[in-house]
């Protein structure tokens, strides 16, 4: 690589990363940050987006400026957007700056924009460079691509077993398969998230609180999928000053009876089946980018089936449940060949103490 590719890189990574400082806050937008070199290859100013509604990178980039942009090189590791929002286009910005030529990662998969804010720039005779640090800049904002390519929620599911591939003993009591770290790490995960999904049986069994206890300011939605709406009157769910809670419940078989026993604080949503997809196209309508699935075998099982699941997250414990009837994390595939099996891929390892944690990802 030469010494000019070199810089190039150098500054697209430090766009990147700059766009990495608001991973947990842009949602329903995406991780955007920007750099401006002056004509002589000097660095004049950067910025980032940090939280939908405030200045998208570009912006800041150009509002920080202490020297004319003119002639000058942006980096930015995503497509400027080109269309009115709640903020103006960061197009107009580029081309009235004077930018002589501008780096830029990926496009964007917003139909609002993919393409046609590069055509904008291509048209005010900027040099468009495509594709630099392509792979970096396509695993940041990986969820915010998949909502807008699928129209679905992009989908974490995370459970805890022992080193016999137990979830609980058979009489359902789990509390705590985990050690302590494992346990608290999942809190600061949920951060990443903006919404946690459980069904209506870890609800009544668990009764938990799902939030990140204090890790974010705006904790993620909570959303809980009843097929029975038959949920306690009494739960830590409900105190929606903790976080907001959405009830999504399968009108096809739900006692409508039951909605009386819900606070007017708890939102709910309807559904016409127990389709675990009608779940991820609500959540992702709502804005959601990424949400984490801490359900019971049998939504797991579905959210797989239904193509809900891009990753999944284990903790493994070396402890021994046993038990012939003792509950796994999931339900029957119906898989009869091996060749039929869903197979991971991207694994990663670390340890927790004496808790393993597995990270992998759903082959395309």
């Amino acid at each position: 690589m030469s010494k000019k590719n070199v810089s190039h890189t150098k500054w697209m990574k430090r766009a990147i990363f700059l766009a990495s400082l608001g991973r947990n806050t842009t949602s329903p937008n995406p991780n955007v940050g920007a750099v401006i070199l002056d004509k002589n290859g000097n660095l004049i100013s950067e910025g980032f987006h940090y939280k939908a509604g405030m200045p998208h990178a570009e912006a800041m980039a150009f509002e920080k400026l202490n020297k004319n942009a003119k002639g000058g090189t942006m980096y930015v590791n995503l497509e400027p957007c080109c269309h009115h929002g709640r903020t103006p286009p960061c197009v107009e910005k580029v081309i009235s700056s004077g930018i002589k030529k501008i780096y830029i990662s990926v496009k964007d998969p917003d139909k609002r924009v993919s393409g046609k804010g590069i055509k904008l720039l291509k048209e005010a005779g900027i040099q468009v460079d495509l594709g630099l640090c392509k792979k970096e800049s396509l695993e940041l904002n990986k969820a915010f691509i998949h909502r807008n390519i699928t129209n679905k929620a992009f989908g974490v599911l995370k459970w805890a077993m022992s080193i016999d591939g137990r979830v609980a003993l058979k009489n359902g009591k789990s509390k705590w398969i985990t050690n302590e770290e494992s346990r608290s790490l999942v809190h600061s995960l949920r951060a990443e998230f903006d919404a946690i999904i459980i069904g209506g049986n870890t609800l009544r069994k668990d009764n938990p609180l799902l939030t990140t206890r204090g890790s974010k300011k705006t904790e993620p939605l909570r959303v809980v999928f009843t097929k029975s709406l038959d949920l306690p009157s009494k739960s830590n769910l409900w105190d929606c000053s903790r976080a907001k809670t959405l009830v999504i419940y399968d009108s096809s078989t739900a006692n409508e009876s039951y909605l009386t026993r819900l606070p007017k604080s708890v939102e709910v949503e309807k559904v016409s089946s127990d389709n675990p997809e009608l779940i991820s196209k609500i959540l992702a309508d709502r804005g959601c980018n990424k949400v984490l699935w801490e359900c019971g075998p049998r939504l797991a099982t579905a959210a797989i089936q239904s193509r809900c699941i891009q990753e999944i997250i284990t903790f493994i414990a070396p402890k021994i449940l046993g038990g012939e009837n003792s509950m796994n994390p999931f339900g029957d595939f119906e898989f009869e060949q091996m060749n039929e099996i869903i197979k991971l891929s991207d694994s990663q390892v670390s340890l927790i103490g004496n808790d393993i944690c597995v990270k992998s990802s759903f082959k395309n």
